[in-house]
């Protein structure tokens, strides 16, 4: 059981947070709920995080972690949106 618990710990460290991405020759950073209007570029495709979403589960006692990783950081770039993914564009 020990071994299982050290395995499943190293396992989460490398179980990456959400990270910037260039892209197109520009770095986009991560965003989360409080920082939406700020960060959150339209022409750029995001996803959750998983890494930040078990991080923020296993630490939720201590407030702050969860607070930052939700707040700031849930969503990372993947890539630019496909044109037929853009909202409000005619084509």
């Amino acid at each position: 059981m020990k071994i299982l618990t050290a395995i499943l710990v190293v396992l989460l460290l490398f179980t990456g947070c959400a990270n910037r991405k260039t892209i197109q020759g520009r770095t986009y950073d991560t965003y989360g709920l409080l920082n939406k209007d700020t960060n959150k570029n339209p022409n750029i495709e995001y996803r959750i995080s998983a890494g930040n979403v078990i991080w923020s589960i296993l630490l939720f006692e201590t407030i702050v972690f969860p607070v930052y990783f939700v707040g700031f950081s849930i969503y990372e770039p993947v890539g630019p949106k496909l044109p037929t993914d853009l909202k409000g564009v005619i084509q």
